[in-house]
């Protein structure tokens, strides 16, 4: 017997556990699942009330940005549901997925930052581009990368 093989007497309970863990994943999926149709939901109005409250302030420019500051992190939940569509349907999770959704929230907070209450520094800015930049150049070269093995 080999140290990757479990005693023949495990086997029955070897099953057991396999169902139970394989049920335990659909749950903790359906439950995943929820959480982000309730978040789209709850992005959707707060985008609304964004909307809302740069008209009532009259200034719809830090308004606008804010709400686009918003659908960004919307888009990002679209991406990950997607991505659990995909994985619930038998498909792999993809890394490039999230990597897209961290490089949107790079992308919203550079958006964002001229709106904040505190100006951000030259080498916050800095950080965020650079990081961004980084982040770019990752999603490139997966892409790059699955594209010359499906070529193949």
């Amino acid at each position: 017997m080999t140290q990757n093989e479990l005693p023949v007497e495990f086997a029955p309970l070897n099953k057991i556990a396999v169902k139970a863990m394989l049920w335990l994943n659909g749950l903790a999926h359906i439950i995943i699942g929820l959480a982000l149709a309730t978040s789209v939901i709850m992005f959707t109005w707060l985008f609304f009330k964004d909307v809302q409250a740069a008209a009532y302030a009259h200034n719809l420019v830090h308004g606008f940005i804010h709400a686009l500051g918003t659908l960004m992190l919307l888009w990002s939940i679209s991406a990950l549901i997607s991505a659990e569509i995909r994985y619930l349907q038998g498909s792999k999770l993809l890394v490039e997925t999230f990597i897209e959704v961290v490089l949107v929230l790079f992308l919203r907070k550079l958006i964002v930052m001229p709106v904040q209450d505190a100006t951000p520094s030259f080498e916050e800015v800095g950080i965020w581009v650079s990081g961004a930049f980084v982040l770019g150049v990752i999603y490139v070269l997966i892409r790059w990368s699955q594209k010359q093995s499906s070529d193949v």
